[in-house]
């Protein structure tokens, strides 16, 4: 199972622009759609393989849900969104995961690449992402990226 590539972008722009209109970008959004293929095999997987945390269509780890959560909890228009959340939401909350997942990137210092630059968006999902000692490669994400986005 897959999500529909047209609706899943236009949510996740619809998302972004609720919570605050500076997280969304086309660079934002196709990293988004590249991270969701790479992660969960666009929504394929809703948890981690094997014995790992992570959850949601962007495979994110409890730990990392709860620093990003406590983060912007507080901060104007992301209350609501965050505050008495829990991880294990985003296992059924797409909303909550695509919010966590730019969030994500958002606490990264490096710009993000051009939108229409696959292979500059997997490099940055490598490094700051999946970071250098995970398992994904700039490869698997290409591919994938062309599988289920483009």
């Amino acid at each position: 199972m897959s999500l529909d590539k047209t609706q899943f972008r236009d949510l996740i722009r619809r998302s972004l622009h609720s919570v605050d209109s500076a997280l969304c970008s086309d660079a934002a959004i196709n990293l988004l759609l590249g991270t969701a293929a790479q992660e969960s095999k666009f929504v394929t997987y809703l948890r981690q393989l094997g014995t790992g945390p992570a959850l949601g269509v962007f495979q994110i780890e409890p730990a990392t849900f709860n620093w990003l959560r406590d983060k912007y909890s507080n901060r104007m228009g992301y209350t609501t969104v965050l505050q008495g959340r829990v991880a294990v939401e985003l296992e059924w909350d797409i909303f909550l995961s695509i919010v966590i997942a730019r969030l994500r990137y958002r606490v990264v210092p490096a710009a993000l690449p051009p939108a229409d630059d696959i292979e500059k968006l997997a490099a940055y999902w490598k490094l700051y992402y999946n970071t250098p000692a995970g398992a994904g490669t700039v490869e698997e994400f290409i591919k994938n990226y062309e599988r289920y986005v483009t």
